[in-house]
């Protein structure tokens, strides 16, 4: 089987997961995925489309958890075949795992989950890449336990994701440190979420709040500290998105950002060279 993760690294640039928080219907997920599509080709930016099919994990009993599984899953498949490009997608349960890899390509492992060992191991049984963000919780030394499990289960197309750790009860912060030692640690692609690590969770009103002002801050100290990818959540009107909007970056300013992040990777290349 051909390794997702092995693509997307296989070019001096940078790699890039981007796409809404959720499904929210079709023709929002084929309007968002082939727009970064369009940009991520001229800038010669490998890409994969992400999207959630559920969301689990919801402050509110009330929150907007999705449209339903299946159609969904088959809405993030049709656009990773319109666009040529990879899905990913979270998974919540072993019996997730199964179900999401008729449909996905990366089966992503959410932060707080990153060490439920069931999950881990089915994630790695289907064969799927898997992505696996690092618990708010974990040091970055302790996510090779979380990779040795997937590898266990025979997968070894993985990958690890910080997205910030907690600070106090209603913060993240980014310690990017932890880039260089995971990527030895863990010995995969190591990939910094720059829109997560920007949420405020927690707040009274039960609805996580953000920074997104802050999104190129943390996307230039990933590209600066080495990282293979990074994780981007966008959205046309995130004031309208119906999860996270108060971290995610409007459609409309990526190509400009990710621009930017080119000429410093060139930049970077440059000075190894």
């Amino acid at each position: 089987m051909n390794s997702v993760f092995r693509t997307l690294t296989s070019t001096p640039s940078f790699f890039l997961l981007a796409g809404p928080c959720v499904v929210e219907g079709e023709e929002m997920a084929h309007t968002i995925g082939r727009r970064i599509s369009d940009i991520c080709k001229r800038l010669e930016i490998p890409y994969a489309f992400k999207a959630s099919y559920r969301k689990a994990n919801r402050s509110r009993l009330d929150s907007f958890m999705g449209i339903g599984d299946i159609e969904a899953l088959r809405i993030l498949n049709s656009v990773g075949k319109e666009c040529g490009v990879p899905v990913v997608t979270d998974i919540h349960s072993p019996e997730e795992a199964t179900m999401a890899a008729d449909f996905a390509d990366i089966l992503q492992i959410p932060a707080f989950l990153c060490r439920q060992t069931d999950l881990l191991l089915a994630a790695g049984r289907t064969q799927r890449a898997v992505n696996i963000k690092k618990g708010q919780f974990l040091s970055p030394e302790s996510m090779r336990f979380a990779v040795d499990k997937v590898r266990s289960a025979g997968c070894d197309d993985v990958a690890v994701t910080d997205r910030g750790t907690t600070f106090g009860y209603g913060d993240l912060v980014v310690d990017f440190r932890g880039v260089p030692v995971m990527k030895e640690s863990c010995d995969c692609p190591v990939i910094v979420d720059c829109t997560h690590s920007l949420q405020q969770p927690n707040t009274a009103a039960g609805v996580t709040g953000g920074r997104p002002e802050l999104i190129e801050t943390i996307a230039r100290a990933a590209i600066a500290t080495g990282a293979d990818g990074i994780f981007i959540e966008t959205h046309p009107e995130p004031a309208k998105a119906k999860s996270d909007g108060a971290n995610m970056l409007r459609l409309d300013l990526l190509e400009e950002l990710l621009t930017r992040l080119v000429t410093i990777r060139k930049a970077i290349n440059t000075f190894k060279d």
